[in-house]
């Protein structure tokens, strides 16, 4: 997933996204503890995915912080 598209979204858009990439991720683990994993490159971006979608997320907070201090 691009970054342009992840800022994008509204945070409530980032909070499900990034609830919907944790359960693919755990379900990516159980596949990968089972033995059952077909692309093993898929954890990595899945991770990389949700410290982006947080990353934006806090700077969403961030400027809705200081837009509100203002």
């Amino acid at each position: 997933m691009k970054p342009n598209e992840i800022r994008e979204m509204n945070i409530d858009e980032l909070l499900l996204k990034e609830s919907d990439l944790l359960e693919e991720l755990f379900n990516l683990r159980f596949q990968k503890s089972m033995h059952r994993l077909e692309n093993p490159l898929k954890l990595r971006e899945i991770k990389k995915d949700i410290a982006r979608v947080k990353t934006i997320i806090k700077e969403k907070e961030i400027e809705e912080k200081n837009n509100l201090g203002k």
